[in-house]
């Protein structure tokens, strides 16, 4: 018979295990830190010599990393997910912004797709927040909180999509986002009409989730990016026509 006997697990693998699936499932994210070794033993009710062989063998995973005198972070798991070849690439050419704005498309529409059919009650509560604070960024006419904020309600949908590998690889993506690989989100949130506009596309897109409205938030997520697209295409346009002008302004001022 296939059966063999119930080996008793040790109590620092049963802490490894619960501290990967928190990485995984992207509750503790890339660079956040742990809490000190006294407050996580008592958390998780084991001893701290069993919490150091935990987060010994973590370390060796290469899951989390030591900052001297700063404590135990989860590493940055993500930093390798492209080259930095492939990323100067990825910044110096016009073919990659709009490739990866129509990834984005694709892959977001999907994520609000499952995420209206399979998010919890507290996963909704989670995006409803983030567009909330949205709001009130918006009223204050910051557009660094909103490029920020913008980028948290999109990975909040994503994190309600409840798949591992998406969540992970459009994290890595929003990653370089962020450092403005690909274009500056802060720019779209400088123009009023814009602002407005984006805004009211991302009330659409949480009133379908919170409809749950699989179909309607698909849409409102495509119509978003769609919009995204030609703004970024329009503001390319118009820097191109500047500099034409500009050349045709100098001519004029030398005759």
């Amino acid at each position: 018979m296939p059966f063999r006997k119930v080996q008793p697990e040790k109590l620092s693998t049963s802490v490894v295990r619960q501290i990967e699936l928190l990485i995984l499932r992207g509750v503790l994210r890339p660079g956040e830190r742990l809490p000190a070794e006294r407050e996580l033993s008592e958390r998780l009710g084991v001893s701290r010599p069993s919490l150091r062989d935990a987060v010994a063998d973590l370390q060796e995973r290469g899951l989390l990393a030591a900052r001297p005198g700063a404590g135990i972070y989860v590493a940055d798991v993500l930093g390798s997910a492209f080259s930095p070849a492939l990323i100067r690439l990825f910044a110096t050419h016009d073919e990659a912004v709009f490739d990866y704005i129509a990834f984005r498309r694709d892959m977001e529409g999907l994520a609000a797709e499952r995420a209206a059919r399979l998010a919890s009650d507290t996963d909704l509560k989670v995006i409803d927040t983030v567009y909330r604070k949205m709001e009130a960024a918006h009223a204050k006419r910051n557009p660094a909180d909103e490029a920020r904020l913008d980028a948290d309600f999109h990975l909040a949908i994503i994190e309600a999509s409840h798949n591992v590998i998406m969540l992970h690889m459009m994290r890595s993506m929003y990653e370089l986002l962020r450092e403005g690989v690909f274009y500056n989100r802060a720019m779209m949130f400088k123009q009023r009409t814009t602002r407005s506009e984006l805004l009211d596309q991302h009330r659409r897109i949480n009133d379908a989730l919170q409809a749950r409205d699989p179909a309607g938030a698909r849409e409102a997520v495509v119509a978003h990016l769609s919009f995204v697209e030609q703004s970024l295409s329009d503001h390319r346009k118009a820097m191109q026509n500047e500099e034409v002008a500009r050349q045709r302004y100098e001519r004029e001022k030398s005759r």
